[in-house]
């Protein structure tokens, strides 16, 4: 587990998560994690094992699944895992007939699986398909689950949690179009359906997060070294959002942020432009 450093502290308080009342809030339900077999999916899988709850893990490594439903049900959860490549047509399809099948029905759903990628855009120009499958698994995939379960969710008054990113509230940035693209189109489609989805009883809850030392950064060694969450205290931060059904997380200083990305943004672009001409990107 990363251990936070003085900044990381600072920036990242502690959760005070009241166990009992998500207890309560969870007891005898059913919970829909993608992205379940690494990080904050992992974590709050982990995290959850003490409550009588039917988990459902999906994510493409059914092993490592496999090996995480044998400890947690030594607890008291219960886990059906589902090895799925969302990109994947009938792997989808596979998967949304499991949970039309399921005798208890659907109350909560994390939509967590995601696909991250740095690359210049001069480096992009032969890979389009970058583009395409960072759209499949983080906009078209989870528009496609969730246009599935809606009406199971609305049966048991339930809730979606998107974990998001920071980037969709900040001015854009060089190196992440594949990524921020593809993560503000589900945010727009996600805050644009919020309100028919509260008017059928249905709660949603916005996680904007930060870095997160998880499997998906190790690929960019520039993150080595600057701070991050830990997958743990983000798992926390949700299972807050459970019983609270906060509609909006974000950590506290990106307001300056987006301030800056409104008042200054001619200045960042100018900034930004200049950096990359220096190293001649």
């Amino acid at each position: 587990m990363h251990k936070y450093n003085l900044l990381e502290r600072f920036l990242f308080p502690a959760v005070f998560l009241n166990k009992e009342m998500l207890r309560s809030s969870l007891q005898g339900k059913t919970i829909l994690i993608t992205g379940a077999s690494s990080g904050i999916g992992e974590q709050l899988a982990y995290l959850l094992k003490d409550i009588h709850v039917q988990m459902i893990l999906v994510a493409r490594r059914e092993e490592k699944l496999l090996s995480m439903k044998d400890e947690i049900e030594a607890a008291a959860a219960k886990v059906s895992v589902f090895g799925a490549d969302l990109r994947n047509k009938a792997e989808m399809e596979d998967l949304l007939a499991f949970i039309h099948k399921l005798p208890d029905g659907l109350d909560l759903v994390v939509n967590n699986a995601g696909l991250s990628i740095r690359r210049s855009i001069f480096h992009s120009l032969d890979r389009y398909h970058d583009f395409t499958r960072t759209m499949a698994i983080n906009y078209f995939a989870p528009v496609q689950l969730l246009l599935s379960v809606i009406p199971l969710l609305e049966k048991k008054q339930g809730q979606i949690i998107n974990v998001s990113t920071i980037n969709v509230m900040l001015q854009p940035f060089p190196n992440w179009a594949a990524y921020q693209a593809s993560k503000s189109a589900f945010d727009t489609w996600f805050r644009s359906a919020a309100p028919e989805l509260h008017a059928r009883g249905i709660s949603t809850t916005s996680i904007y997060l930060p870095l997160v030392k998880t499997p998906m950064i190790l690929p960019t060694t520039a993150y080595e070294k600057m701070p991050a969450m830990c997958p743990n205290h983000v798992a926390k931060i949700i299972c807050k959002t459970i019983y609270t059904k906060r509609k909006r997380y974000q950590p506290w200083w990106v307001i300056f942020g987006q301030l800056a990305s409104v008042f200054c943004r001619g200045i960042l672009e100018r900034v930004i432009e200049i950096s990359l001409s220096k190293r001649g990107k």
